[in-house]
């Protein structure tokens, strides 16, 4: 993976910690800067996510920010695939998204829009396999049950869509 990549997973995966397109931006450049300085050049995509994770949760303690992401930029998977049909819209998603503990959301986006396995997501976020596991399912159901219309029950994304 070239940096330009590097740094756009990175930009990606900060939009899914931080409100604002501006402030994820400023958190993946101090993240950056921060490796380059430490350890020179930067190929690793885990090592600065974890950066980016550590920096984000620093400026949580010090500032207590209530998080949510844009959903504006999300248009496709990490293996190319579209992320939504033709009957779900990012309007569809951004209340169920913005409903999901922070936690479900850093979970699901590592998960299904970067293409990370359980246990990578749990070696990244330090946390055991089992509780990003259940943090997944519970962020899938969530969404799953609020994208089923409630006139008619007909579910707007199929059950195996939010499946890796």
């Amino acid at each position: 993976m070239n940096e330009r990549d590097l740094l756009q997973a990175g930009f990606r995966y900060a939009l899914s910690l931080r409100p604002a397109p501006g402030e994820a931006d400023d958190l993946v450049q101090e993240a950056w800067l921060r490796l380059h300085r430490a350890r020179g050049r930067v190929r690793d995509q885990a090592l600065l996510f974890r950066a980016i994770r550590n920096l984000f949760i620093d400026h949580y303690r010090r500032e207590r920010l209530v998080v949510f992401e844009p959903l504006d930029s999300v248009a496709e998977t990490a293996d190319g695939a579209p992320l939504l049909d033709d009957r779900v819209t990012l309007d569809d998603l951004k209340a169920p998204l913005e409903a999901l503990r922070s936690e479900e959301r850093e979970a699901l986006f590592l998960n299904v829009v970067e293409g990370y396995t359980a246990q990578e997501i749990a070696d990244l976020t330090e946390r055991p396999r089992g509780t990003v596991l259940s943090l997944i399912h519970r962020a899938k159901r969530k969404l799953r049950e609020a994208l089923t219309s409630e006139s008619d029950d007909t579910p707007l994304i199929e059950p195996g869509m939010l499946r890796r």
